[in-house]
């Protein structure tokens, strides 16, 4: 089936960040990008997590599993800005059934994408079709929801903000800054599941084969090469930890 891993930055995220070009620059970070507090907030504390039974071709079930991942997802990170001394707030959420549909103020839910989250709104919509819906006890569904989540935490932190300060900035800075950015949220995902992962009740393939999609995937320059978007969810997933999804230090071949 289509990967979900491929197709989280389109739509309102997309649009903040690549609508405009300017005269190149040197690569550097302020710190609320590369020291930000909630790298520096510890373990994920949540350690379980109760998945919803689902069936294939439920959009209604798989609504109301994604609304349980959606309160762990804020019990887990309620706790970790807590830590960090960053306010929190649980971000909206929607889902719609078919591209096209709207999604507030940031326009409508663009083709080929299976999720977006919106800044002006802090909101999160998830699309539900068939494919993804053949298969709904993979984890492509939790690792979706869990990457957008990772969007409302680098809204929250302020990140998001300072990278689509777009003024002065090459189009080669636009998409490294751009990468950083979804291969954190990646991470960020990875760092959930890691954490909650003992009270799945799942094969330790589950994971792997989500890795295994990901290497498989194709680079669009926008999220990251396969083998980069793989090994940060990984990171993420082993340290159970946002200390480890810091891709703002990290070197430009593991964000290219």
């Amino acid at each position: 089936m289509r990967s979900p891993l491929f197709a989280v930055l389109s739509g309102a995220l997309a649009s903040l960040l690549f609508a405009g070009t300017a005269a190149a620059g040197t690569p550097s970070f302020p710190p609320v990008l590369t020291s930000n507090k909630v790298y520096k907030s510890g373990a994920m504390e949540l350690k379980e997590c109760q998945e919803q039974p689902i069936q294939r071709d439920d959009l209604d079930g798989a609504r109301v599993y994604l609304e349980f991942v959606l309160d762990c997802l804020n019990d887990s990170w309620s706790r970790q800005l807590a830590k960090a001394k960053i306010p929190f707030s649980k971000p909206k959420f929607g889902v719609v059934s078919k591209a096209g549909q709207s999604v507030g103020k940031c326009g409508k839910f663009p083709a080929g994408a299976q999720a977006l989250y919106c800044p002006p709104e802090r909101k999160m919509t998830v699309l539900l079709d068939p494919l993804i819906l053949s298969e709904p006890t993979e984890l492509f569904l939790m690792e979706v929801v869990a990457h957008e989540y990772g969007h409302h935490i680098q809204e929250l932190t302020g990140m998001i903000d300072v990278v689509d300060r777009r003024k002065g900035k090459s189009k080669a800075r636009i998409y490294d800054e751009a990468r950083r950015i979804e291969l954190q949220a990646e991470c960020f995902s990875g760092a959930f599941i890691g954490s909650v992962w003992q009270s799945l009740g799942r094969r330790d393939f589950d994971f792997k084969y989500i890795l295994k999609v990901a290497q498989a995937g194709f680079d669009d320059g926008i999220h990251g090469k396969p083998a980069n978007i793989a090994y940060w969810l990984k990171r993420g997933f082993d340290a159970e930890s946002p200390n480890a999804c810091n891709t703002f230090s990290a070197p430009k071949a593991r964000v290219s």
